[in-house]
C-alpha cells in the first residue's frame, strides 16, 4: 500500500526502462495495470546548438507537459529567437517544423539540414508556437553564417559543471548572385501619370544589424530608398533605416529582385545614407531620380507619393503647409543618432503621418523633397521610440550626390554644435544691433530669424560657445539651415557672433566627420564597448573616457554585476584605461574566473566601482575593427587567455539588452 510519494518515487527510480505493476481504483473498481517506466533524463535536453545567431534544442518534458504537446517529433525548439531566426511576436517558444522544405522533427535532423545551407541563402521556414499549435506560420529567412560563422553544439558536462562547446560545421560559401528580370507595378487610375511613374525610382531597403551599437534600439529595420543614379546603382535612404555600417543591407526591386547593398556615405547631420548596389544583377526598368535644383516654397502645390505601413504605394495631391527649422528631441536614456540643424517640410495630407518613406514630386516627375523617417526620443512612460515623418528639400543634397557620383567619398567638415532659431524680438534683447536686424529683413523676406548656439558638443575647445547668436560665417548672413552648408568644405570659418551683448569676430574650427563614426568595437564580459558616438558627445558636457558601454548581453557578467548602457569605464584594477587599446591590454592580464574592479562613471557624472568576475568560456573578448577588404567590411579577433586567437571570433547567441529597451531586447551579440 502506497501512502507516501517518497516510496512511489523510490520504486519508479529503481525501475527505469523496466516495468511496474500497479493496483489502482477507478470508478470504485480495482484495476491492475502494468506500466513501462521511462527515463526522465532522456527527455530533458542536455545539449543545444547555436547557429545563425539563434539557439536550439529538443523540446523538454517540462515544456511539453505544460503546453500538452507530444514529445514524438514535435519540431526543434528555438530557445533564443535571435539573429536570422528573429520571428515576429515572441522571443522564444517556437517549434521549427521545416527549413528549406526539409522536416526538422528533432535536433539531430535540424543539424543536418542547417549544415547544408549556404551563407546568405534565403530559405522558407515553417514553425509553430507552443501557445498555438493549431497555426503553422511561414517565413522567408536570410541565413547568416558570416557574422555567426560556426555551428556549435554545447553539451552539459556533469563533472565540470560547464557546457562544453564543439564546432559542428563551418559555413558553406554563399552562392553567386544571378541577374533577374522584373517589372514595376502601374497605377493606372492616377491623375498625374508622370508623377506616379516615380514608383520605378523606389527600392525597398532592409537592414539587419548583428550587434547593437551607437545606441540604436533595433536589430532589423525596413523602409524605402530613392534611386538617385540607376547607371551607377546609388540609392538614398533614411538613417533611421540604416543607422551604421555594421549591418547587412538588402535591396528589393519591384517586389521581385533582391540584391545586396553597401554603404557609400553616411551624412552626420541630415539623416540620410547613400547605398550602392550591383546594377548588373537588376534587369528591371529602374529610373534615376530627377532632383529639383530650386527649393520648394511654403504654400506651393505638390504631389505626395509615399509607402504606408503595408509597403503599398499611396499618392495624394497636396500643398506645403510649412517649412521650418525643427529640433528632433534627444533621447535622454539612450543617446543615438538624430538629425540636427534641419529645415523640415510638412504637407496638408493625412498620408504624410502614415508613410515613413516617400517623396514630394512635381507633376512632371521632378523630385522636390525626400520624405524621411527621423528617429526621435524614447518616451518614459511607454518606453516606445518616437519616429517623426518630415520632408527634406532636394537642393541641399545635390553637392554631395554629385561628389558621390564622381566616385569620391565626401569627407565633410562640420560645426560640432546644435542651433535653435531666434526671432528678431529675441535677437534685439540679446544684443543684436538694428543694422543686422534690418539686413536680415531685407536679405531674407521669408525668414526673419537668426540662429543661436543651443548646445556645443563635448570636447569642443575654442570657437563658438553656448548662447552665441550667429550673424555671419565667412561673410555670409546665416538665416536658414542651408546657409550653414558653408562649413562642409572649410577647416576654419570666420564667424561674427553676438556674445553676452557684444559683437565678436572669431575663427571657428570645424570637425572632420570621419572621426564621428564608430570604427572599433570590443565585446567584453557581455558588454559592448566603443568610443562615445556623436550622439553622446552632443548630449553630454564632458566625455569621461573613450570607453562607452553601448549595450550588454542578457545573462552576462556585465548584466549580472550592473555595468549598464551609457556608463563610461575609467580604469581596470585601478590602472587608468582612457581608450580601448589600454583597456584590452589591462583586461588581458586578468586570469579567467577571477574577480576584478572597474572604475565606472555614469552618464550623469556619478562615479562608482563595479566588481566583476571574468568568464571567457561563455563570454569571450571579441574585437571588431573596420576592414574594407572584407565583404562584411569588418574583421574580428577573439582573445583567449590574454592573447588573440587565430581565425575569426564567434559571437555568443545570448540576447543583448539596451538601456531602457522597447521590448525588443533579444539581439545576437
Amino acid at each position: 500500500l502506497l501512502t507516501q510519494f517518497i516510496r512511489l518515487d523510490s520504486i519508479l527510480d529503481s525501475s527505469v526502462d523496466g516495468k511496474v505493476s500497479l493496483l489502482v481504483q477507478r470508478g470504485g473498481q480495482d484495476v491492475e495495470v502494468e506500466l513501462t517506466v521511462g527515463d526522465l533524463h532522456a527527455i530533458t535536453p542536455d545539449r543545444f546548438v547555436s547557429v545563425a545567431g539563434a539557439a536550439f534544442h529538443d523540446l523538454s518534458y517540462q515544456q511539453a507537459r505544460f503546453y500538452a504537446v507530444t514529445l514524438q517529433n514535435p519540431g526543434v525548439y528555438c530557445c533564443e529567437a535571435t539573429g536570422s531566426f528573429r520571428f515576429d511576436g515572441s522571443e522564444y517558444g517556437w517549434l521549427i517544423q521545416t527549413i528549406d522544405n526539409k522536416p526538422t522533427p528533432d535536433l539531430r535532423t535540424f543539424i543536418e539540414v542547417m549544415g547544408g545551407i549556404a551563407d546568405r541563402s534565403r530559405v522558407v521556414v515553417t514553425y509553430k508556437h507552443l501557445r498555438d499549435m493549431h497555426t503553422l506560420n511561414t517565413s522567408i529567412l536570410l541565413v547568416d553564417r558570416h557574422w555567426s560563422k560556426t555551428m556549435r553544439m554545447a553539451v552539459r558536462n556533469d563533472k565540470s559543471g560547464l557546457w562544453d562547446f564543439t564546432t559542428l560545421a563551418e559555413p558553406l560559401p554563399p552562392l553567386a548572385p544571378v541577374p533577374r528580370k522584373a517589372n514595376f507595378v502601374k497605377m493606372e487610375g492616377a491623375a498625374h501619370p508622370q508623377a506616379v511613374d516615380i514608383v520605378r525610382l523606389f527600392v525597398r531597403v532592409g537592414a539587419n544589424m548583428p550587434l547593437r551599437i551607437d545606441g540604436f534600439p533595433r536589430s532589423r529595420k525596413t523602409g524605402f530608398g530613392l534611386v538617385i543614379d540607376a547607371e551607377q546603382g546609388l540609392v538614398i535612404v533614411s538613417r533611421a533605416i540604416v543607422p551604421y555600417d555594421l549591418c547587412d543591407i538588402s535591396l528589393t526591386f519591384a517586389d521581385s529582385i533582391i540584391v545586396d547593398g553597401k554603404i557609400v556615405f553616411m551624412h552626420p547631420l541630415q539623416n540620410y545614407v547613400i547605398i550602392k548596389y550591383d546594377v548588373s544583377l537588376v534587369k528591371a526598368p529602374v529610373k534615376s531620380a530627377k532632383l529639383a535644383t530650386t527649393p520648394i516654397k511654403q504654400g506651393e502645390s505638390t504631389i505626395f507619393f509615399g509607402f504606408n505601413q503595408n509597403y503599398r504605394p499611396v499618392v495624394a495631391k497636396t500643398a506645403v503647409t510649412d517649412i521650418t527649422t525643427v529640433a528632433i528631441p534627444a533621447s535622454a536614456s539612450t543617446p543615438r543618432y538624430r538629425a540636427v540643424n534641419l529645415d523640415a517640410i510638412t504637407v496638408d495630407t493625412s498620408l504624410s503621418g502614415q508613410c515613413g518613406s516617400g517623396v514630394l514630386v512635381a507633376e512632371d516627375g521632378t523630385v522636390q523633397a525626400l520624405w524621411l523617417t527621423y528617429l526621435g526620443e524614447r518616451t518614459g512612460h511607454t518606453n516606445k521610440d518616437v519616429e517623426y515623418h518630415l520632408g527634406l528639400a532636394t537642393p541641399a543634397l545635390l553637392p554631395i550626390i554629385e561628389e558621390v557620383k564622381s566616385g569620391r567619398v565626401p569627407n565633410l567638415q562640420i560645426l560640432n554644435l546644435e542651433t535653435q532659431t531666434v526671432q528678431m524680438s529675441q535677437a534685439r534683447i540679446m544684443g543684436v544691433e538694428e543694422s543686422w536686424i534690418e539686413r536680415v529683413e531685407s536679405e531674407d523676406p521669408e525668414r526673419h530669424q537668426l540662429f543661436m548656439v543651443r548646445k556645443v558638443d563635448a570636447g569642443n575647445t575654442g570657437g563658438l560657445a553656448e548662447g552665441d547668436v550667429i550673424l555671419t560665417l565667412n561673410d555670409r548672413l546665416i538665416t536658414r539651415v542651408a546657409d550653414l552648408d558653408v562649413m562642409y568644405n572649410n577647416a576654419v570659418l570666420r564667424a561674427v557672433v553676438v556674445r553676452k551683448q557684444q559683437e565678436v569676430s572669431l575663427d571657428v574650427p570645424t570637425v572632420p566627420t570621419s572621426e564621428l563614426e564608430t570604427d572599433r568595437i570590443v565585446v567584453f564580459c557581455g558588454a559592448v564597448l566603443h568610443r562615445p558616438h556623436h550622439a553622446v558627445r552632443q548630449q553630454i558636457s564632458k566625455v569621461h573616457s573613450d570607453i562607452y558601454v553601448s549595450a550588454r548581453m542578457r545573462g552576462s557578467p556585465a548584466y549580472a554585476y550592473g555595468l549598464a548602457p551609457t556608463n563610461f569605464i575609467l580604469a581596470v584594477n585601478a590602472v587608468p584605461t582612457p581608450d580601448l587599446e589600454s583597456f584590452i591590454r589591462e583586461t588581458s592580464k586578468i586570469p579567467d574566473n577571477t574577480y576584478f574592479r572597474l572604475k565606472v562613471m555614469t552618464f550623469d557624472n556619478v562615479p562608482w566601482v563595479a566588481t566583476m568576475k571574468k568568464n571567457e568560456h561563455y563570454f569571450p573578448t571579441v574585437e571588431f575593427a573596420k576592414d574594407p577588404s572584407l565583404r562584411e567590411g569588418w574583421k574580428r579577433v577573439t582573445y583567449e587567455d590574454g592573447t588573440a586567437k587565430k581565425g575569426e571570433g564567434e559571437m555568443a547567441p545570448e540576447g543583448a539588452e539596451e538601456g531602457g529597451g522597447d521590448g525588443e531586447v533579444q539581439v545576437e551579440g
